[in-house]
């Protein structure tokens, strides 16, 4: 797979950090391709890191952070899909909820649901889904390679 980088921007920090974390994303979706749902809930670790693992926890993890703890809106996330094209259309879902909530707020709110203290502002929020996604992405990259030698962002 080809190596692609993320584009650069001069823009606004709202701006910067979608299409940072849209880069994630994608990069994370475009490691599953050509994966058969066999290969994606196979196991090269001792714990339940799986591809499909993976794509189900960032979907999880999106609606979460953004629907649930700073929009404070109940938990209706759709149950885990248990195929890999399944759990990828739930992820991209997700971000089209995630994506409109982020549009129309300001960075500077806090959660309205969090449980945990202190609470955080959506820019934290933002900011971690980047980082978590590209942590996951890492470890799709690695899994990936593990199990057919396929490599690249």
């Amino acid at each position: 797979m080809p190596d692609r980088k993320p584009t650069r921007t001069n823009d606004d920090e709202r701006t910067t950090l979608h299409a940072l974390l849209q880069y994630c994303r994608v990069s994370f979706v475009r490691k599953l391709d050509g994966v058969d749902d066999a290969t994606a809930r196979r196991r090269l670790l001792p714990s339940d890191t799986t591809l499909l693992w993976i794509t189900q926890h960032l979907a999880h993890a999106e609606h979460l952070w953004v629907t649930q703890r700073f929009a404070g809106r109940p938990d209706d996330a759709p149950p885990p899909a248990d195929t890999l094209g399944a759990a990828i259309d739930v992820y991209r879902a997700t971000w089209a909820r995630t994506d409109a909530i982020v549009a129309a707020s300001s960075l500077d709110e806090p959660c309205r649901n969090i449980d945990v203290e202190p609470n955080v502002n959506l820019r934290w929020v933002v900011a971690h889904l980047v980082e978590e996604t590209a942590r996951h992405a890492g470890h799709a990259d690695i899994l990936r390679e593990l199990l057919d030698g396929a490599t690249g962002r």
